[in-house]
Protein backbone atom coordinates (compact mmCIF):
# COMPACT_ATOMS: atom_id res chain seq x y z
CA UNK A 1 0.00 0.00 0.00
CA UNK A 2 1.14 3.53 -0.78
CA UNK A 3 -1.06 5.44 1.62
CA UNK A 4 -0.90 7.26 4.90
CA UNK A 5 1.64 8.93 7.12
CA UNK A 6 2.31 5.73 9.03
CA UNK A 7 4.19 4.38 6.01
CA UNK A 8 6.58 7.31 5.83
CA UNK A 9 10.13 7.21 7.17
CA UNK A 10 10.86 9.11 10.36
CA UNK A 11 8.58 9.68 13.37
CA UNK A 12 4.85 9.57 12.82
CA UNK A 13 3.11 12.92 13.09
CA UNK A 14 -0.15 13.43 14.97
CA UNK A 15 -3.51 13.48 13.28
CA UNK A 16 -6.88 12.05 14.10
CA UNK A 17 -10.11 11.61 12.22
CA UNK A 18 -10.78 15.35 12.16
CA UNK A 19 -7.26 16.43 11.27
CA UNK A 20 -6.33 18.39 8.18
CA UNK A 21 -4.94 16.19 5.41
CA UNK A 22 -1.99 17.49 3.40
CA UNK A 23 -0.29 15.98 0.36
CA UNK A 24 3.25 17.07 -0.48
CA UNK A 25 3.83 16.11 -4.11
CA UNK A 26 6.86 16.45 -6.37
CA UNK A 27 6.27 16.94 -10.08
CA UNK A 28 8.46 15.77 -12.98
CA UNK A 29 9.65 12.42 -11.60
CA UNK A 30 11.52 10.75 -14.46
CA UNK A 31 12.52 13.95 -16.24
CA UNK A 32 16.14 13.74 -15.06
CA UNK A 33 18.35 11.84 -12.63
CA UNK A 34 18.81 15.02 -10.56
CA UNK A 35 15.05 15.26 -10.09
CA UNK A 36 14.73 11.55 -9.29
CA UNK A 37 17.41 11.74 -6.60
CA UNK A 38 15.89 14.87 -5.07
CA UNK A 39 12.47 13.24 -4.88
CA UNK A 40 13.81 10.14 -3.15
CA UNK A 41 15.75 12.30 -0.69
CA UNK A 42 12.70 14.48 0.03
CA UNK A 43 10.61 11.37 0.70
CA UNK A 44 13.17 9.60 2.88
CA UNK A 45 14.30 12.63 4.86
CA UNK A 46 11.48 15.16 4.48
CA UNK A 47 7.73 15.51 4.19
CA UNK A 48 7.21 14.39 0.59
CA UNK A 49 4.40 11.85 0.27
CA UNK A 50 3.96 11.45 -3.49
CA UNK A 51 5.38 12.20 -6.92
CA UNK A 52 4.08 12.55 -10.48
CA UNK A 53 5.83 10.47 -13.14
CA UNK A 54 6.66 11.61 -16.68
CA UNK A 55 6.50 8.17 -18.31
CA UNK A 56 8.47 9.24 -21.40
CA UNK A 57 11.02 11.27 -19.47
CA UNK A 58 14.72 10.79 -20.08
CA UNK A 59 15.17 9.20 -16.64
CA UNK A 60 11.81 7.41 -16.43
CA UNK A 61 13.33 3.92 -16.20
CA UNK A 62 15.43 4.92 -13.19
CA UNK A 63 12.42 6.67 -11.65
CA UNK A 64 10.30 3.54 -11.84
CA UNK A 65 13.06 1.46 -10.25
CA UNK A 66 13.40 3.98 -7.43
CA UNK A 67 9.64 4.02 -6.89
CA UNK A 68 9.65 0.25 -6.55
CA UNK A 69 12.43 0.53 -3.97
CA UNK A 70 10.36 3.07 -2.00
CA UNK A 71 6.82 1.65 -1.90
CA UNK A 72 5.70 4.26 0.66
CA UNK A 73 6.12 6.94 -2.02
CA UNK A 74 2.78 7.21 -3.83
CA UNK A 75 3.19 7.77 -7.56
CA UNK A 76 0.81 9.24 -10.11
CA UNK A 77 0.84 10.06 -13.81
CA UNK A 78 2.10 13.49 -14.90
CA UNK A 79 0.44 13.75 -18.32
CA UNK A 80 2.81 15.59 -20.68
CA UNK A 81 1.55 17.46 -23.73
CA UNK A 82 4.02 20.34 -23.79
CA UNK A 83 7.75 20.86 -23.13
CA UNK A 84 8.69 17.19 -23.04
CA UNK A 85 9.06 13.91 -24.91
CA UNK A 86 6.03 12.03 -26.26
CA UNK A 87 5.24 8.40 -25.58
CA UNK A 88 4.30 7.76 -29.21
CA UNK A 89 6.73 7.95 -32.14
CA UNK A 90 6.78 11.55 -33.41
CA UNK A 91 5.60 10.56 -36.89
CA UNK A 92 2.32 9.33 -35.37
CA UNK A 93 1.54 12.73 -33.82
CA UNK A 94 2.94 15.28 -36.31
CA UNK A 95 0.46 17.99 -35.29
CA UNK A 96 1.64 17.89 -31.67
CA UNK A 97 5.43 17.83 -31.95
CA UNK A 98 8.10 20.01 -33.50
CA UNK A 99 10.89 19.10 -35.94
CA UNK A 100 12.93 17.78 -33.01
CA UNK A 101 10.23 15.23 -32.18
CA UNK A 102 9.41 16.88 -28.86
CA UNK A 103 6.35 18.72 -27.63
CA UNK A 104 6.68 22.51 -28.05
CA UNK A 105 7.25 24.81 -25.08
CA UNK A 106 4.36 27.12 -25.99
CA UNK A 107 1.41 25.74 -24.03
CA UNK A 108 -1.00 28.39 -25.33
CA UNK A 109 -0.30 27.59 -28.98
CA UNK A 110 -0.65 23.87 -28.38
CA UNK A 111 -3.86 24.41 -26.43
CA UNK A 112 -5.41 26.42 -29.25
CA UNK A 113 -4.38 23.85 -31.84
CA UNK A 114 -5.94 21.03 -29.82
CA UNK A 115 -9.11 23.04 -29.29
CA UNK A 116 -9.77 23.85 -32.94
CA UNK A 117 -8.15 20.98 -34.88
CA UNK A 118 -9.88 17.60 -34.92
CA UNK A 119 -6.72 16.02 -36.27
CA UNK A 120 -4.73 17.37 -33.34
CA UNK A 121 -7.45 16.19 -30.96
CA UNK A 122 -7.25 12.65 -32.33
CA UNK A 123 -3.46 12.65 -32.00
CA UNK A 124 -3.73 14.03 -28.46
CA UNK A 125 -6.16 11.27 -27.47
CA UNK A 126 -3.79 8.61 -28.81
CA UNK A 127 -0.82 10.16 -27.02
CA UNK A 128 -2.60 10.43 -23.68
CA UNK A 129 -3.75 6.81 -23.90
CA UNK A 130 -0.18 5.76 -24.70
CA UNK A 131 1.03 7.50 -21.56
CA UNK A 132 -1.57 5.69 -19.44
CA UNK A 133 -0.52 2.38 -21.02
CA UNK A 134 3.14 3.06 -20.28
CA UNK A 135 2.28 3.86 -16.69
CA UNK A 136 0.29 0.63 -16.34
CA UNK A 137 3.28 -1.33 -17.64
CA UNK A 138 5.34 -0.13 -14.67
CA UNK A 139 3.10 -2.08 -12.31
CA UNK A 140 2.96 0.88 -9.92
CA UNK A 141 -0.42 1.72 -8.36
CA UNK A 142 -1.86 4.85 -9.96
CA UNK A 143 -2.28 7.24 -7.03
CA UNK A 144 -3.38 10.28 -9.02
CA UNK A 145 -3.38 12.08 -12.35
CA UNK A 146 -2.18 15.61 -13.04
CA UNK A 147 -0.55 17.40 -15.95
CA UNK A 148 2.58 19.23 -17.01
CA UNK A 149 1.69 22.96 -17.11
CA UNK A 150 -1.79 21.88 -15.90
CA UNK A 151 -2.80 20.96 -19.44
CA UNK A 152 -4.73 17.99 -18.04
CA UNK A 153 -7.50 20.58 -17.52
CA UNK A 154 -7.72 21.44 -21.24
CA UNK A 155 -11.17 20.36 -22.50
CA UNK A 156 -9.70 18.28 -25.33
CA UNK A 157 -7.43 16.47 -22.88
CA UNK A 158 -9.90 16.20 -20.02
CA UNK A 159 -12.50 14.31 -22.05
CA UNK A 160 -9.85 11.66 -22.71
CA UNK A 161 -8.14 11.66 -19.32
CA UNK A 162 -11.16 11.14 -17.06
CA UNK A 163 -12.38 7.86 -18.62
CA UNK A 164 -8.80 6.60 -18.76
CA UNK A 165 -8.23 7.54 -15.13
CA UNK A 166 -11.23 5.46 -14.15
CA UNK A 167 -10.21 2.55 -16.40
CA UNK A 168 -6.67 2.44 -15.02
CA UNK A 169 -7.72 2.80 -11.38
CA UNK A 170 -6.51 6.31 -10.52
CA UNK A 171 -7.52 7.44 -7.03
CA UNK A 172 -7.11 11.21 -7.29
CA UNK A 173 -7.05 14.18 -9.64
CA UNK A 174 -5.30 17.53 -9.23
CA UNK A 175 -7.60 20.53 -9.33
CA UNK A 176 -5.28 23.57 -8.93
CA UNK A 177 -7.35 25.72 -6.57
CA UNK A 178 -4.60 27.96 -5.20
CA UNK A 179 -5.23 31.06 -3.05
CA UNK A 180 -4.40 34.39 -4.66
CA UNK A 181 -4.31 36.69 -1.63
CA UNK A 182 -1.64 34.78 0.35
CA UNK A 183 0.43 34.55 -2.84
CA UNK A 184 0.22 38.31 -3.39
CA UNK A 185 0.95 38.97 0.28
CA UNK A 186 4.13 36.92 -0.04
CA UNK A 187 5.34 38.54 -3.28
CA UNK A 188 3.83 40.98 -5.78
CA UNK A 189 6.73 40.58 -8.19
CA UNK A 190 4.42 39.06 -10.81
CA UNK A 191 1.11 40.34 -9.52
CA UNK A 192 -0.38 40.91 -12.97
CA UNK A 193 0.42 37.38 -14.09
CA UNK A 194 -0.91 35.93 -10.85
CA UNK A 195 -4.21 37.78 -11.14
CA UNK A 196 -4.57 36.62 -14.75
CA UNK A 197 -3.85 33.02 -13.79
CA UNK A 198 -6.33 33.26 -10.92
CA UNK A 199 -9.10 34.32 -13.31
CA UNK A 200 -8.26 31.66 -15.90
CA UNK A 201 -8.03 28.82 -13.41
CA UNK A 202 -11.19 29.89 -11.58
CA UNK A 203 -13.10 29.36 -14.83
CA UNK A 204 -11.27 26.15 -15.68
CA UNK A 205 -11.81 24.69 -12.22
CA UNK A 206 -15.57 25.30 -12.38
CA UNK A 207 -15.70 23.54 -15.74
CA UNK A 208 -13.58 20.62 -14.51
CA UNK A 209 -15.58 20.20 -11.30
CA UNK A 210 -18.73 19.62 -13.36
CA UNK A 211 -16.95 17.05 -15.52
CA UNK A 212 -15.53 15.27 -12.45
CA UNK A 213 -18.90 14.50 -10.86
CA UNK A 214 -19.47 11.08 -12.50
CA UNK A 215 -15.93 9.93 -11.71
CA UNK A 216 -14.74 8.47 -8.36
CA UNK A 217 -11.62 10.63 -8.14
CA UNK A 218 -10.52 12.32 -4.92
CA UNK A 219 -9.63 16.01 -5.02
CA UNK A 220 -8.35 18.41 -2.39
CA UNK A 221 -10.01 21.66 -1.34
CA UNK A 222 -6.83 23.58 -2.08
CA UNK A 223 -3.77 22.99 -4.27
CA UNK A 224 -0.81 25.27 -3.59
CA UNK A 225 2.00 25.85 -6.06
CA UNK A 226 0.39 27.61 -9.01
CA UNK A 227 1.31 31.19 -8.16
CA UNK A 228 4.88 30.55 -7.00
CA UNK A 229 5.79 27.51 -9.07
CA UNK A 230 9.49 26.76 -8.81
CA UNK A 231 9.80 29.19 -5.91
CA UNK A 232 8.08 27.38 -3.05
CA UNK A 233 10.28 28.82 -0.32
CA UNK A 234 10.15 27.46 3.22
CA UNK A 235 8.67 30.60 4.77
CA UNK A 236 5.93 30.82 2.16
CA UNK A 237 4.89 27.20 2.67
CA UNK A 238 5.02 27.65 6.46
CA UNK A 239 2.70 30.65 6.20
CA UNK A 240 0.27 28.69 4.07
CA UNK A 241 0.26 25.77 6.50
CA UNK A 242 -0.32 28.07 9.46
CA UNK A 243 -3.17 29.86 7.70
CA UNK A 244 -4.94 26.80 6.28
CA UNK A 245 -8.64 26.56 7.09
CA UNK A 246 -9.54 23.62 4.88
CA UNK A 247 -9.74 19.90 5.54
CA UNK A 248 -7.44 18.87 2.68
CA UNK A 249 -4.74 20.42 0.51
CA UNK A 250 -1.98 19.50 -1.90
CA UNK A 251 1.33 21.32 -2.09
CA UNK A 252 3.20 20.56 -5.29
CA UNK A 253 6.88 21.39 -5.63
CA UNK A 254 9.69 20.86 -8.13
CA UNK A 255 12.73 19.54 -6.25
CA UNK A 256 16.07 18.90 -7.94
CA UNK A 257 19.68 18.54 -6.87
CA UNK A 258 20.81 20.69 -9.81
CA UNK A 259 20.33 24.43 -10.50
CA UNK A 260 17.19 25.27 -12.51
CA UNK A 261 17.46 25.01 -16.28
CA UNK A 262 14.36 27.12 -16.92
CA UNK A 263 12.18 29.65 -15.13
CA UNK A 264 9.82 28.03 -12.62
CA UNK A 265 11.57 24.68 -13.16
CA UNK A 266 12.93 22.05 -10.77
CA UNK A 267 15.39 23.56 -8.33
CA UNK A 268 17.34 22.93 -5.10
CA UNK A 269 15.27 25.52 -3.23
CA UNK A 270 12.13 23.40 -3.44
CA UNK A 271 14.16 20.43 -2.20
CA UNK A 272 15.36 22.45 0.80
CA UNK A 273 11.76 23.32 1.62
CA UNK A 274 10.70 19.68 1.60
CA UNK A 275 13.63 18.78 3.86
CA UNK A 276 12.98 21.65 6.29
CA UNK A 277 12.78 20.61 9.97
CA UNK A 278 10.67 23.71 10.56
CA UNK A 279 8.10 22.48 8.07
CA UNK A 280 7.81 19.19 9.93
CA UNK A 281 7.44 21.11 13.20
CA UNK A 282 4.56 23.19 11.82
CA UNK A 283 2.86 20.07 10.50
CA UNK A 284 3.09 18.54 13.98
CA UNK A 285 2.00 21.73 15.76
CA UNK A 286 -1.14 22.02 13.62
CA UNK A 287 -1.98 18.34 13.93
CA UNK A 288 -1.81 17.88 10.18
CA UNK A 289 -1.83 14.36 8.76
CA UNK A 290 0.45 13.90 5.76
CA UNK A 291 -1.27 11.72 3.20
CA UNK A 292 -1.81 10.86 -0.47
CA UNK A 293 -4.73 10.94 -2.88
CA UNK A 294 -5.21 7.24 -2.23
CA UNK A 295 -5.65 8.01 1.47
CA UNK A 296 -8.29 10.62 0.69
CA UNK A 297 -10.09 8.24 -1.66
CA UNK A 298 -10.15 5.49 0.96
CA UNK A 299 -11.50 7.87 3.60
CA UNK A 300 -14.19 9.08 1.18
CA UNK A 301 -15.21 5.50 0.41
CA UNK A 302 -15.44 4.76 4.14
CA UNK A 303 -17.95 7.55 4.82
Amino acid sequence: MRTGMSNLPGPALPGGAGAMRVIFNADDLGDSRAINQAIVQAHRQGVLTSASLMVAGEAAEEAVALAREHPSLAVGLHVVMVDGRPALPPHEIPHLVGPDGRFPQDAVALGLRCFFSRTAQAELAAEIEAQFRLYAQTGLPLDHVDGHYHLHLHPSALRVILPLARRYGARGFRLPRDELLPALAWSRRQAGTQVTWAAIFALLNRYVLRKLRPFPLATTERVYGLFHSGRMEEEYVVRLLKGMRVSSAEFYLHPSTQPPQKAFGPNPGDLETLLSPRLREVVAERGITLCTYSTLAEEKEGL
